[in-house]
């Protein structure tokens, strides 16, 4: 399975963004209404970092920074990781589990796609596992399909 279905079968307003110059709080009050984990940074069009809840914790909190002064730009990530759709998801898979992260912005020839996180991974991964097994129970028990 590639990653391309897994972004199919997502709904199309699935990138949710902010700029560098937006402040964290008002970031994590657009995370909290679409109850995600992160937003991609965005500026002139231009994928320039993600911001999540890790990055709010480690770099926002516990370094003593207000979330309604602080801007995105000093808090994000900015050395993405990024994959293609046509990538594998047991690729993303072994990414985010080698990196330690939770969500990967996918890029194809350089503009940006959409954004698959560990939920849609492992929900994707499971789908696909029941519809094989469904398939086996029914090829034993000679059932049609």
């Amino acid at each position: 399975m590639n990653i391309k279905n897994v972004l199919r079968d997502k709904s199309r307003n699935a990138i949710f963004s902010v700029t560098s110059e937006t402040t964290v709080y008002e970031a994590l009050q657009q995370m909290a209404e679409k109850n995600i984990g992160a937003v991609l940074v965005i500026d002139e069009g231009n994928l320039t970092g993600i911001f999540s809840e890790r990055d709010y914790a480690r770099k926002g909190i516990l370094q003593g920074r207000s979330s309604q002064s602080t801007l995105i730009k000093d808090v994000m990530t900015s050395k993405l990781i990024t994959v293609s759709s046509e990538q594998k998801l047991e690729e993303a898979m072994l990414i985010m589990s080698e990196k330690h992260i939770r969500h990967l912005p996918v890029v194809d020839e350089g503009e940006l796609i959409g954004i698959i996180s560990i939920n849609d991974v492992v929900s994707s991964i499971i789908k696909d596992q029941k519809a094989r097994i469904q398939s086996l129970e029914s090829y034993i028990s000679g059932s049609p399909y």
